[in-house]
């Protein structure tokens, strides 16, 4: 578990000015300029011109988290997607991360050289699989699919970094209009299965529907105790094999 920061804003400058969040947005863009920032020092400081330290990435981390160092990463890739110096892997990773367009993003663009903001890249995703969180690799893809019943795998981005942990990451879709794939309502109501919070959800905070072998038995033993608790709320639950 990791402790909280600055808010991350993840939608574009245009979405700010319709929702009047323009102060937000602003905030979270200087952050992003500020880590950026921080991360060319930390290379230049880690470098010693054949080698990346390998903590270099840790107290960038430490000092903005684990989301806006992902976030400044995954930009950067993506604005220099064409670069061949990048590994196919990291490429892949920062394509998974949606980064509105904007022609503000090379603002924190980070501008080490390619090959050792590489290296940095690689060893920040080192530092985040060490927090064993559910990712895309875990589950099957949503669209298209009814919700109800299926055991959904949060996104980080949604939670707070102090509640990164995989057990707050699983949730019992239990109703709600964003269940249905081609209904108009977004709202997704849902069980968690690591400490049975109930609350709403949008269906776009979720990633997918986990695969059935990745279901830890804590979890299992959590569905089958929502099953005897309340035979209403399980009615047409499955397991992610269904």
């Amino acid at each position: 578990m990791t402790k909280d920061h600055a808010y991350l804003y993840l939608g574009s400058v245009s979405e700010a000015r319709r929702q009047n969040e323009l102060a937000l947005w602003r905030a979270s863009h200087l952050e992003n300029i500020s880590c950026k920032q921080a991360i060319e020092e930390a290379i230049r400081r880690g470098f010693d011109g054949m080698h990346l330290s390998h903590d270099c990435a840790r107290g960038v981390i430490e000092d903005f988290g684990f989301k806006r160092v992902g976030w400044v990463l995954a930009a950067t890739l993506q604005q220099k997607q064409y670069d061949g110096r990048f590994s196919p892997q990291n490429k892949t990773w920062a394509a998974s991360t949606f980064i509105p367009p904007s022609d503000r993003n090379y603002e924190f663009s980070v501008e080490s050289h390619p090959a050792v903001l590489d290296g940095f890249v690689s060893a920040f995703r080192e530092a985040q699989a060490e927090l064993n969180l559910f990712n895309s690799s875990h589950c099957n893809d949503m669209t298209g699919q009814e919700l109800e019943g299926k055991v959904l795998v949060m996104s980080p981005f949604t939670l707070k970094e102090s509640y990164w942990a995989p057990e707050n990451q699983l949730w019992l879709a239990t109703g709600g209009f964003g269940c249905a794939p081609s209904a108009a309502g977004r709202a997704v109501y849902a069980t968690c299965l690591g400490d049975g919070e109930r609350t709403r959800w949008n269906r776009s905070d979720f990633i997918g529907i986990l695969k059935e072998e990745h279901l830890p038995d804590w979890a299992r033993e959590s569905l089958e105790q929502i099953r005897q608790e309340d035979p209403a709320e399980s009615a047409g639950m499955t397991t992610p094999s269904m």
